[in-house]
Order: C-alpha cells, then sequence, then structure tokens
C-alpha cells in the first residue's frame, strides 16, 4: 500500500506560480510511476505529468510542456510540481498518484493509489 498527501495549492494570478509536493509514505520501488493528475469542473480527468521513481521516463501534457516540472527529492519519496507561466485554464483539483511497481510506461499505466487533491485557482 502506497498513501499520499499532496499540499501547496493556492490562487494565483494569471502568470503566477505554485510549487505543489506529493509526500508517500508506505512501499515505493524504482519500478513504480508517481506524478500528477488534474480535474477541472465538469471535466475528465488528465494526466499531467509523471515520471518514474527510478529516473529517465518523463511525460508532460502537451498543455503544460515548458511551463511545468516534475521532479523528485533524494529518498525518491516524494514528488513535486513546479508550475510557472500559469493560466486560467489551469484551474483544477490536482492529484497525486502513483502506480504499482512494474506498472510500465507511465504516461499510460493504471494508477490506483491517489491523494486527496489539492485545488489550484489561477485568475485572469
Amino acid at each position: 500500500q502506497v498513501q499520499l498527501v499532496e499540499s501547496g495549492g493556492g490562487s494565483v494570478q494569471a502568470g503566477g506560480s505554485l510549487r505543489l509536493s506529493c509526500a508517500a509514505s508506505g512501499y515505493t520501488s524504482r519500478s513504480m510511476c508517481m506524478g500528477w493528475f488534474r480535474q477541472a469542473p465538469g471535466k475528465g480527468r488528465e494526466r499531467v505529468a509523471v515520471m518514474l521513481l527510478g529516473g529517465g521516463s518523463t511525460y508532460y501534457t502537451d498543455s503544460v510542456k515548458g511551463r511545468f516540472t516534475i521532479s523528485l527529492d533524494g529518498a525518491k519519496t516524494a514528488v513535486y510540481l513546479q508550475m510557472n507561466s500559469l493560466k486560467p485554464e489551469d484551474t483544477a483539483m490536482y492529484y497525486c498518484a502513483a502506480t504499482r511497481p512494474g506498472a510500465g510506461v507511465c504516461s499510460s499505466g493504471a494508477y490506483p493509489y491517489w491523494g486527496q487533491g489539492t485545488q489550484v485557482t489561477v485568475s485572469s
């Protein structure tokens, strides 16, 4: 089992920055993927940025490329999302998620572990 706790959401004006953090507890493995999804009101859940805990595989959805950066801490138990040049369309509930060990490709694997979510609101 993996437990995930997010922090760092908030409200900013367009063009501003926020940094989200996700702390993982329980069993983690270098063959697991962790990352960030988001869901805006009335829309489906979107995979934003995910990466392999062992390194070497990072995925970003097209709309955040060049603006968002996902990273890990040295212990491979926390994942961060640095969000720059925020836009109103980035407004959503952001969720941290993780796969099981050996889940395969991070951009398409199943994510059975989820945090409670943190709200990001960007005003124009």
